[in-house]
């Protein structure tokens, strides 16, 4: 076999993968992972339900991929590169119109801790580099005496992130619950600078 068919090979396989990813990522988003998500997903994208997963080593690696996906795509809808406190209030208004994706997230999360889980390392990346980011973000806003600074910017950042968390696992519960005016008053509370 020539190494240019190898690589178009490739090449069409990559774009197949990326397709589906695009499709279940769309498919999640409204009508939720579980029962025949996944058959549906098959029939947009032209395939059998079992050829996903001659692009994917099973459902959670693809899952994985879906939620990477919905991660790249909250950045980039609110038009920020920089993970940082002003992009989790419109980041938790976008998961309030993707009600899939954001049940996917809760449960992979509360699933992924244990080591051996094919979306551990993701899940345990992704915590790092958004505590990091907001981090980065406090410490910044505190050296312009915008953000209290009488506690640690990763302390702030890790509270930051469970209270978006816990919001988004009430909001499952409870569709009254505004995850991203709920943020914007913990971090106006929460950081407040001293004296104010």
């Amino acid at each position: 076999m020539s190494t240019s068919r190898t690589r178009g090979q490739y090449a069409k396989g990559a774009e197949r993968r990326e397709q589906i990813i695009q499709t279940a990522t769309d498919v999640f988003a409204t009508e939720g992972f579980e029962g025949t998500a996944l058959k549906h997903v098959a029939e947009l994208v032209g395939v059998k339900e079992a050829t996903l997963f001659h692009y994917f080593k099973g459902k959670q690696e693809l899952l994985t991929a879906v939620l990477a996906e919905r991660d790249r795509r909250s950045v980039a809808g609110v038009g920020q590169e920089e993970v940082g406190l002003s992009l989790m209030p419109p980041i938790a208004e976008r998961n309030r119109h993707e009600p899939g994706l954001t049940t996917l997230y809760a449960v992979a999360s509360a699933t992924a801790n244990d080591p051996g889980h094919d979306s551990h390392g993701y899940f345990k990346e992704r915590y790092e580099n958004v505590v990091q980011g907001i981090s980065e973000d406090i410490a910044r806003r505190q050296a312009i005496g915008e953000v209290r600074s009488d506690v640690d910017a990763a302390i702030l950042s890790r509270l930051v992130v469970a209270a978006f968390d816990g919001l988004q696992l009430q909001w499952l519960y409870d569709k009254d619950v505004d995850m991203a005016e709920g943020l914007r008053q913990l971090i106006d509370v929460l950081l407040a600078p001293s004296g104010q």
